[in-house]
Order: C-alpha cells, then structure tokens, then sequence
C-alpha cells in the first residue's frame, strides 16, 4: 500500500499522516560542498526532525573513504518554536519532496502552523532551514525562537581544525502575531577549517538557488509517458543522479553520497553507471566529473598491467583497492568507451582513448583458459561468491570492445577496431560457452564456475545484447527463486536486494523484446520506490546499508529507459541506433531534448511509429515500434 501519494499540481511527492501513524524516514540533497540529509516524521514520541549536514572537502583523519566531516546537529543547538513561552508540541500534518524538503507541522492546540523548507546551499558550505510560522487560531498569539546557535563542533582534520557553526537571520526573536499573520526567518548551518570565515548566503537567495539548480538538473531529457508516477520518478532520477557532484580539491568529483561516499569515485558507480548516462545530459559540469572520474584512473594505466584500483578517494588523493581485483578495468572499458561516443566531442574521446586501449589490452591478459575475463571479486567485493571469473566482468568487457572498436577506427592504428570486434566475437562464444548453464531446469546462465544457485547477475547478457537465452533468462530472472516484490535478491536462498542488479534486469528485460513483462516489473518498482515506504529515490541495497539513496542507482534507473525501453546504443561519435518498444501500459513515450552524438534530438514513439527529430523538427529517422533504426547527426 503506497504512503506517499504524486502531489496534485507540483512536481513532487506528499505524504500527510494519520492521526496514529508512525513513520521515520530521511532525505538526502546536495551541492557543490555541501550535502544535507534531514530526517522526518513521527515516532512514539510525537514529530520528529534531525538535520545532519555533510561537508566532503573537509576532512577528517585517517583520509579514507568515510572520512568526511559530518555530524548530527545536537537539538538543543537548533533554534526551537515556542508559544507564549513554553515549547511549542508539534504534530506533523504533511511532507512534500520535490528536490527541497518542505514540512507543514500545527501546534497541539491549533494555535500555530509552521512551514519548513530544508534545502543545501548550490555552492557553500551551508545548509539551510527558512521557516514561516503564521497564527492559525482566532487568537493573538506570543511566538518566539529560542536562541540556539554557535559552534557545535570542533575537529581535527589533516588540514586543520574543522568547525560546524549554527547561525540564524535574528537575535532572540520574539512577536505578537494576530490572526493569520506571518513571519519569517531562517536557520543556517555552516562547515569551515578555523583560519576560514564562514560562507553562506541569505536563505531565500540560497532557497531560490537551490529551485534553479533543481531546474538545471531536470531540463534534459523531458520524458512524457502519460504515467505520472514513471514520468516524476524519472525527473527525481536525474535529480539525485545529478546533484551528488562536489567541488573538492582535484575539481568537479561525482560520488555516491549516502552518508558514507563523499569526494571518492569508484569505477562501478561512477565509471560504468553514472557517466555513460551523464553522457545524455549535456551538462558541462556533469561531464566535467565524469571526466575526473576517468582521468582519476589514468596514473594507475602502467606498462606493468598491474590491476587499477576500485576507488580513488579523498579529493582524488589516495586510493581504495581491499576487494582486489573487482573487473574494474572492465568497468572503465565499457563506462569510458561507450561515453566517449555518446558525448560525441573528438577532443574528449581524443584524451580518454589511451586509457580505453590500456583497459582493453589489459582485459585480454586475464583471459583465463576458457577464454572468458578472471577477477579476484565482482562489484560486490566478496559479499557473495563469484569465484575466479564472474559473468559480470565478461559481458562488460564484451560491450566495452565493440564500442572500443568504434573508438579504434578513429583514433588507433590500422586494423585494430577489426582486433577488437574479432575478440569480442571470441569472448561471446567464451561466454556461451563457460557460463551457458541449466539451473532449476532453466537453461539460462551460472554465474561463475561451479555456482549451482541462480543470480541476478545473469541479467548482464541481456545488456550487451546478448540474447541467445534471453527467453530462459527472463524466466530464471522472474522465477520464484529470484523476483521478489520489491526487486530482485542478489543470490537465490538470500534476503538481500541490490537496486543495481534489479535495475541492470529491467534494462536488459525491456532491451532483449520482452516488453510487457518489463513493463509489469517497472511499473510495480517505480510504485515502491517513488511512493512507497523509501522514497523517492532508487536505493542501494536492503538489509545491508539501510537502503542509501546512492546516486548512482538513480542513473541506472535513467538507463532503464534510454537504454532499456528505447535500447539506445552509440554507434560512433555522431551516431547512434535504437529498437524502441512500447509496452500495453502506456499509450505513447516522449523523450525530448536528449543532448548527445554532438547535438541534440528527440524521440517520439507511440503505438503505430517512432520518431527520431532534431530540437528545431528535422526528421533523422523514422520506423516502427520494435524495429532498428540508426540514426545519423
């Protein structure tokens, strides 16, 4: 049953309690040094409201991956309603999401409305709560704020003394509100070394700000399906995909958030997952930090071939490499190939195409004598088994040498974009052969030698195009030892759930042709993710990690429908092919203003036709549902 509902006329998610209900959630934002995850809701106790503000570009010692200054703000230290000098008991009449967080909260008995607006500051170290309190009852009423403020927090970091402050827009603010009367003022919570001044801004400039970089994010890509619910989880998807950008000392850094993964980049969240679909965007910051991401990886590309780290942290200044070996030269294979050609810029394809070669070359040196990719690990760092060689690493690796190849006829010597399409035909038949396996009576795929469970992982052929068992796949996928209602579990006899793998299965199911029952699958997640119990966001994983809103797995879910429902797949830097379906549940899918391949168009597919236009109307390609086009700029 969903909790949330899709406001009425906003861009944006309400929940309004019942008179018992009990609920207890977070919402994470973020800018450009700041990030801001405020909790909601109510508990036995009555309202609850906590703010935790994140700053990834101070650090903490040792500076490893969780290393960054954050903190709960202690309440006595937050500015505090009060009516006519007692402590205003609160009861929480509605919550709105739409990029800010917006609380609606009464007084006891009435006497009070108080509305909250949480948001981070786009380029400080701030975070803010602006607050209305207006007089709800036919009576004057004696409002006031309790002082709060001043430092909360002192900490040593490696480069200096890290100082959290509470700072407020009045001095003991106190009044006489009549009837209907309003009155504002704001709340803002600041991060700086000690031999730096405090940075924030006014809160409704930084408010307005906040609406503007929110608008900036959602721009491309305006996706119109007539479903409410799939066409605002896909804006929210952009958003959380977008916003976890930090400006940090190496530059423009995407990270995963989540509490956990500030001012780091990883070769799966953001190599593989988040800048091939940043390539769609356009936006010249996001793929500023996409191409960070990939440039982070270069100095670890040797003539030694040794392995390239998982993560490069710490504002680019350290790695992370516990898990060993995890295919992430795969990864950066197929990520930085395949958004190189989506971008579509021969100076940006110019400078990645040396580390591409580097990953391919590499990727060939672990070929095991089966002829498929050996790795210590998968992305899943040991959670679960995935013995020398795993699907995962292969099917990559595959999908990054065609598009490798792409890149080798522009930029490499004679013959070689033929070399890498003759060993990604090598490793297909490798990996029909090595992990082509019937399991339950499914005749689908093991996931690694000697793995008799199924996986969620065996998705990844039906990513790559794959699709010599996509029918047993879809069936292993869907059968009752892997499809839960809320996803799909990582390994058969498991409770965990990992949106990533879920997600890489949507895309796959609608890409292999099995639309409707893609469709079925999607309809049914967007409606727990956008409305549910977790919301509105795609999550990490489940039991383990509380269900994080990582950005990364908003971008995936972005993949599902450029890369699932429209199977858009670059094909060099100016062009790019599709197999559009429609599924039963909708009556039309429009995506607009898709900037990539150097320019910018539009797809417009509905039951009988498929549209492919450039911004001003000119028509590049024209078909029917389900069918392949190509599509030449």
């Amino acid at each position: 049953m969903a909790r949330w509902s899709i406001h009425p006329t906003e861009n944006a998610v309400l929940w309004t309690p019942g008179p018992d209900e009990r609920h207890v959630d977070d919402y994470e934002m973020a800018g450009y040094r700041c990030a801001f995850v405020v909790t909601y809701g109510t508990d036995e106790n009555g309202f609850v409201l906590k703010h935790h503000p994140i700053f990834p570009s101070l650090r903490l010692r040792p500076n490893n991956t969780h290393a960054t200054y954050q903190l709960d703000v202690p309440p006595e230290k937050w500015p505090a309603p009060a009516l006519n000098g007692e402590p205003v008991k609160e009861v929480l009449r509605s919550v709105k999401l739409n990029g800010t967080l917006e609380i609606e909260t009464v007084s006891a008995d009435g006497a009070l409305k108080i509305l909250r607006r949480c948001y981070p500051s786009t380029d400080f170290r701030a975070a803010y709560e602006l607050l209305t309190v207006t007089a709800a009852g036919e009576d004057p009423v004696a409002f006031s704020l309790t002082a709060g403020g001043g430092e909360i927090d002192q900490t040593l970091g490696p480069m200096g003394i890290n100082i959290c402050e509470v700072h407020t827009d009045f001095d003991g603010l106190s009044a006489m509100l009549k009837p209907g009367e309003s009155i504002d003022c704001s709340v803002a919570v600041t991060g700086r070394v000690a031999n730096e001044e405090p940075e924030f801004d006014e809160a409704r400039t930084e408010y307005r700000r906040r609406l503007e970089n929110i608008d900036r994010l959602t721009a491309p890509m305006q996706l119109d399906t007539g479903n409410r619910a799939l066409d605002l989880m896909f804006r929210f998807a952009k958003l959380r995909a977008g916003e976890s950008v930090y400006d940090t000392r190496y530059g423009l850094i995407h990270s995963p958030g989540g509490y956990s993964y500030f001012a780091a980049t990883w070769c799966n969240d953001q190599v593989e997952y988040a800048g091939p679909y940043f390539a769609y965007t356009g936006d010249e910051n996001l793929i500023e930090a996409s191409l960070n991401a990939y440039r982070m990886y270069m100095p670890f590309m040797s003539d030694r071939y040794e392995p390239i780290p998982s993560s490069v942290i710490a504002e680019g200044i350290d790695y992370w490499n516990g898990a060993g070996d995890r295919g992430d030269a795969a990864m950066y294979l197929y990520g930085a190939s395949r958004f190189a050609l989506t971008v579509g810029d021969r100076e940006i394809a110019r400078e990645l195409w040396p580390a591409v070669r580097w990953c391919a070359e590499y990727c060939e040196r672990k070929k095991n004598a089966a002829g498929v990719i050996a790795s210590d690990r998968d992305e899943l760092e040991g959670r679960f088994p995935s013995g020398d060689a795993n699907l995962c690493t292969s099917t990559l690796c595959y999908a990054g040498l065609l598009a490798a190849a792409e890149l080798a006829d522009e930029f490499g010597d004679d013959g070689e974009g033929d070399l890498y399409r003759a060993r990604a035909s090598e490793l297909r038949l490798a990996i029909e052969a090595f992990f082509g396996y019937e399991i339950h009576g499914i005749p689908a795929y093991r996931y690694y030698d000697g793995c008799e469970v199924m996986r969620s992982w065996i998705c990844m052929p039906l990513c790559v195009g794959i699709y010599d068992r996509a029918q047993a796949t879809v069936d292993a996928l869907t059968s009752e030892y892997l499809m839960r209602p809320d996803g799909f579990l990582t390994s058969e006899g498991s409770e965990t759930i990992w949106d990533r793998s879920t997600l890489y299965t949507l895309r796959g199911v609608f890409a292999s042709g099995f639309t409707d029952k893609a469709w079925e699958l999607l309809d049914r997640y967007v409606g727990n993710r956008l409305l549910g119990e977790r919301v509105p966001y795609a999550v990490e994983a489940y039991p383990e990690g509380g269900r994080r809103h990582l950005s990364g797995e908003s971008a995936l879910f972005c993949k599902v429908i450029l890369e699932g429902l429209l199977d858009l797949t670059p094909s060099t830097l100016s062009s790019c092919t599709l197999k559009p379906n429609l599924p039963a549940g909708l009556d039309h899918l429009y995506l607009t203003d898709i900037r990539a391949y150097g320019g910018a168009f539009s797809v417009y597919l509905d039951r009988e036709n498929c549209r492919v236009t450039r911004m001003n109307g000119e028509l590049l390609a024209e078909g029917k549902p389900g069918e392949l086009l190509t599509v030449n700029f």
